[in-house]
């Protein structure tokens, strides 16, 4: 088994010797760094460079992080690859822990983990993202063992911190590597993808420190619905009758995340959106709300205040 760590790097010089030194400490080495640098336009290539001599760099035009991960994807020589983002940590044991897990269960292909968030001083944020989300009590029923029905869980909700996942290199190229058209969700895509037709797991334990800040790029919610929708779409493209299997209604899947874009233009006055969102939501499954959600896009702004107040008012308790 050989471990390739695969880093995009995008104007990362104040963290990523951090990330560097996490992979380095790991008491189950991995057996080569690849830092692709995605157009950096400060020291990024000097601090890796310092580092070690055996990493792997390769600056390439900035293209985006899906395109840097791909890219390090086939510069590596390992049958496995794990992923860090720059700015990111892993835990000393990461790799030992998803290597006995595997020894454990070599059906897997794709195994990842809980993760904790910092901030810019290493203050913790969060202690444990998946309990954050309640979803640490069935991992740890799982124990590492492969999730039943993962393509539903995944769909429901994305599970898996990209930094914490170690996969098979021949899986991800089976699988069209990450989606370099999509700016937000192209993770969740991937990693439905593989879920699709192979055994995938989440360790209930800690395996990354990730850093949370002002240029996260989940902190961008209108390009993220828009995307999401997308990537629902491309799903049920691919995992139709997955779903079905996995008792998940694919017109269902791709209309909700259409009606929750639309939701949103709506409550942000952008009604001509939202009138789009909605007709695209009631074109795959009719429902009541939507069509309520579309007619009231067309209705004047003062009217749709008007209406809120009114309802407000008779929500409050008599």
């Amino acid at each position: 088994m050989k471990i390739s760590a695969v880093i995009p790097a995008y104007n990362s010089a104040k963290f990523i010797r951090a990330a560097i030194n996490s992979i380095q400490a790991q008491t189950s080495k991995v057996n080569e760094i690849i830092v692709v640098d995605d157009g950096s336009t400060d020291d990024t290539e000097q601090v890796v460079k310092e580092i070690s001599s055996a990493i792997i760099y390769h600056k390439q035009s900035n293209q985006g992080p899906s395109a840097a991960r791909n890219k390090g994807i086939e510069l590596a020589n390992g049958d496995w690859i794990a992923f860090l983002d720059a700015d990111d940590q892993w835990t000393t044991d990461k790799i030992a822990k998803q290597i006995q897990t595997l020894q454990a269960y070599p059906q897997l292909h794709l195994l990842a983990g809980d993760m904790t968030e910092i901030d810019n001083d290493d203050q913790l944020i969060t202690k444990s993202v998946l309990a954050k989300h309640h979803l640490l009590e069935n991992f740890q029923h799982l124990a590492g063992k492969p999730i039943p029905n993962a393509l539903a869980a995944l769909v429901k909700k994305n599970f898996i911190p990209t930094g914490t996942v170690l996969v098979k290199r021949q899986t991800l190229l089976e699988a069209g590597m990450f989606n370099a058209e999509i700016r937000f969700g192209e993770d969740l895509e991937l990693w439905a993808k593989i879920a699709t037709h192979h055994p995938i797991t989440c360790l209930p334990e800690i395996l990354m420190l990730r850093r949370q800040h002002g240029n996260n790029a989940t902190q961008a919610n209108e390009r993220i619905l828009i995307d999401l929708a997308k990537v629902m779409g491309s799903i049920r493209c691919y995992a139709k009758q997955q779903l079905i299997e996995q008792s998940v209604n694919p017109d269902q899947l791709v209309a909700e995340a259409y009606w929750t874009l639309g939701y949103w233009h709506f409550n942000f006055g952008k009604r001509r959106e939202a009138a789009r969102a909605f007709a695209a939501s009631l074109k795959q499954q009719f429902k009541l709300n939507s069509l309520v959600f579309f007619l009231s896009s067309f209705l004047p702004t003062p009217l749709i205040s008007t209406i809120r107040a009114i309802k407000q008012q008779f929500a409050k308790p008599l």
